[in-house]
Formats: structure tokens, sequence, C-alpha cells
């Protein structure tokens, strides 16, 4: 969960409540006494902020993120992820992303009508998340390895698990 600032006036709405709160909670964070009441989120929006970390990252390799509005923000276009820790499926933090957004989509409209050409509400930052925890696996000390193969037929696997007892010397595969 992120905030993306910058936004020109293409934000969250001033129903958005949870954006207003982020923002209060984020400036009381840096000393900024505000009024909640007095937020209006038009330049901000709340977004979910996702990524594929690969299982040999090392802390400092870059990863490419995905930003997507969760709000009733209407583009992303313009905007800025603020720092973002990114989470694992276990609570813990293993990477941070922030950066400016590209936009894959472009939105134009007047008082007649609109068109829109693509996703204007998702974004990518190339090289935007940078690993601050590896996540521990040991390749060596594994008892089994699973080969998936592309073409699954007998005589494939029959010539994949010879060619392995061959190179190891004995009936492992």
């Amino acid at each position: 969960y992120g905030l993306v600032v910058g936004l020109s006036g293409t934000g969250d709405k001033s129903t958005s409540q949870f954006t207003i709160q982020s923002m209060a909670n984020m400036l009381e964070s840096m000393g900024v006494k505000v009024d909640r009441t007095a937020l209006k989120p038009k330049n901000v929006a709340a977004v979910m902020v996702t990524s594929k970390m690969p299982v040999s990252a090392q802390p400092g390799a870059r990863l490419d993120v995905t930003v997507s509005s969760i709000g009733d923000a209407p583009s992303l276009l313009g905007g800025v992820l603020l720092m973002t820790p990114l989470k694992g499926v276990d609570g813990n933090i293993y990477a941070l992303s922030q950066g400016p957004l590209a936009v894959g989509g472009v939105s134009a409209g007047g008082e007649a009508a609109t068109a829109t050409k693509n996703v204007t509400t998702v974004a990518k930052i190339p090289g935007g998340g940078v690993v601050e925890r590896g996540v521990p696996f040991a390749f060596n000390n594994q008892d089994d390895v699973a080969i998936h193969l592309s073409s699954e037929d007998f005589s494939t696997t029959k010539q994949v698990a010879d060619t392995l007892n061959k190179a190891l010397g004995g009936r492992y595969a």
C-alpha cells in the first residue's frame, strides 16, 4: 500500500477516507500537524504496489514495480510513488519502492465527449524497487529437484532421466 503524489487534479476524491487518513498519517510522521477535515486528496491517490522478486535476488538488486489505483482516481499520469515498503506473504519487508510512474494509457475529455486508450489507473516503475533482504534459499541443500518439461511425453522424459543418471553415475532420476 502506498501513496502517489503530484497528480494534476486526477487523484482520489474527498470521499476516499483511507486516502485522507494515509495523507494525515504520513504528514504527522514527518512532524506536520494537520487538520484531517481540511485535506483534499485531488492530487494524491492511494495505490497497491506489487512486484515479482526472483528467489536469487540479492540486496541492492532492482525490481520492476506495478502500481495500481485502489481509490477512485481516474488517472495516475504524472504521479510519483512515495517510498513504499514491499512485503512478502510472511509480512516481512523485502524491498522498497519509489519513483515516477510510467502510465501506458491516455485519457482526454471535453464537454461533449471523452476518449480513453488503454488503462490510466495502472502504471509501472521500471527498476523502481530495491531489494533490501534476500529470500533465504540454498539450492545445494535440497533433497529433491523437480524438472518440468515443456514437451511432456514419455520418450523425452526417458531421455532426460537417462542423461541425468549417466551424468551422475547412478540411478537417481
